[in-house]
């Protein structure tokens, strides 16, 4: 068994695809920029609220789209018995599980 990453913006850097809410994600993004300003000390007073993730996915005919600020996916709190990361925006809670793709290639090995 691995050990899970010891915040949520690890785990999301390192995953290829994402579930919100029992819905496959593969479209999200970080915003890097924001996380570099901070990681600098140069983030402004209100570098808490402004959005670090967008998660994007389609809902049977629906665009399903969410938005989380810096505050919220710091305060996201890891759950070993789903295996998931429980955070909360003004729409209420939500689960993330983040997941890693297994990737190969088609040439043959010749060794």
């Amino acid at each position: 068994m691995s050990t899970p990453p010891s915040s949520l913006i690890e785990a999301l850097e390192a995953a290829d695809m994402l579930e919100i809410d029992d819905l496959y994600a593969w479209q999200f993004s970080l915003d890097n920029e924001l996380l570099a300003r901070v990681s600098a000390g140069t983030a402004s007073a209100d570098s808490q609220e402004q959005p670090l993730l967008s998660i994007e996915c389609i809902d049977g005919r629906s665009h399903r789209r969410w938005q989380f600020s810096l505050a919220a996916v710091r305060a996201a709190r890891f759950d070993t018995a789903s295996d998931s990361w429980s955070l909360s925006d003004a729409d209420g809670p939500h689960r993330i599980k983040c997941f890693a793709a297994f990737c190969g290639d088609n040439a043959d090995d010749d060794a």
